[in-house]
Parts: C-alpha cells; structure tokens; sequence
C-alpha cells in the first residue's frame, strides 16, 4: 500500500512541476509580447518624430527648394502610414534616410550651422530623432529576437502556449543617420 502511496505522490509531484513549468512560461512568452507590443509602439512613435522634424526642417525655407521637395515629399510619404508595418514601410522608411542622406551631406549642414540659431535647432531636433529611431528599432529587434527564442522552445510548441499569434518578424530599413548630422 505505501508503495502504490509514494507512486501518486511522486506521480502527482512530477505533475505540479510540469504544470508550474507551463505556466511559467506561457506567462514569461506573455510578458515578451506585451514588451514586444510596446518596443513597436515606441518605434512607430520614434518614425513619426524623424519624419515631423525632417518636414519641419524641409519647410523651414533654410535649404535650397530641389533638397526642400526631396525631403518634404520622403516626409510626407512616411507620415501617410503610421502604425503600417511590413515591406511597403520599410521601403518608406529607406526612403526618407535616402533623402536625408542626399540633403545633409557634411557641407550643407555646415552651412546651415553657419546661418543661426534657428538652423541649429532644426539640425539639433533631426539629429536627435535619428538617434532615437535607431535606438527605438534596435529594442525592438532585440524584443523579436527574444519571442522568437522563447517559441522555439519545445514545450512552447507542443502545447501550443503562442496561441495562433503570428511570430513576429524584425524591423529591418536603413536607420543610418546623415554624415552631416553626426559630425
């Protein structure tokens, strides 16, 4: 008797270990997606400051009327769709770094540095964005990385614990911030 006792209480001790081990990490891959939720709200947010102070910056009448349109309309163009995410964004996004690239080379903003306060400050709010867009798309790829991690574990997998949640995929668009802007 004391035999078939100690079988059920290791039975059911193995039991609440694999339970507590579920929900452990059904509760763990959750909190990876409420972070990971959160790092692609705070990209969104960090894409959409970028393109406000290139815009700004484009309509401030300090660079000629050519580089003006030129960055306007990538600006423009990455402001029509906050929230999309996927190929056609990242497209945007490589779009208005191109722009940013071709419109602050070394020499303009030099010049623009040269013309005041004003200009400084224009300069001084894009290069911050920049940074911030970089930092913001770093977190985020870390947090996908993360998920994808934790779901690739096999228990994950067998019981399902991601529910029918797409896994997420990485943000990946050039972030590389004007040579004229970092110096």
């Amino acid at each position: 008797m004391t035999d078939v006792l100690s079988w059920v209480f290791a039975t059911l001790f193995v039991l609440v270990i694999i339970a507590w081990y579920l929900t452990y990490t059904a509760a763990r891959l959750d909190r990876l997606h409420v972070r990971l939720t959160g790092t692609l709200a705070a990209l969104d947010a960090q894409l959409v400051r970028r393109a406000e102070a290139s815009l700004e910056l484009a309509h401030s009448g300090l660079l000629d009327g050519a580089t003006s349109l030129i960055l306007a309309n990538a600006a423009a163009e990455s402001l029509e769709n906050p929230g999309e995410h996927g190929e056609i964004r990242e497209a945007v996004e490589n779009d208005l770094t191109e722009a940013l690239q071709v419109s602050l080379t070394g020499e303009v903003c030099a010049a623009l540095r040269d013309d005041g306060p004003l200009a400084v400050d224009h300069l001084g709010r894009l290069r911050s964005a920049c940074n911030r867009v970089q930092l913001a798309r770093r977190f985020h790829n870390d947090a996908v990385t993360d998920v994808r991690r934790v779901r690739r574990k096999w228990a994950v997998r067998l019981f399902r614990l991601a529910g029918h949640t797409p896994l997420p995929r990485t943000v990946e668009f050039d972030d590389e911030m004007p040579a004229g802007l970092a110096a």
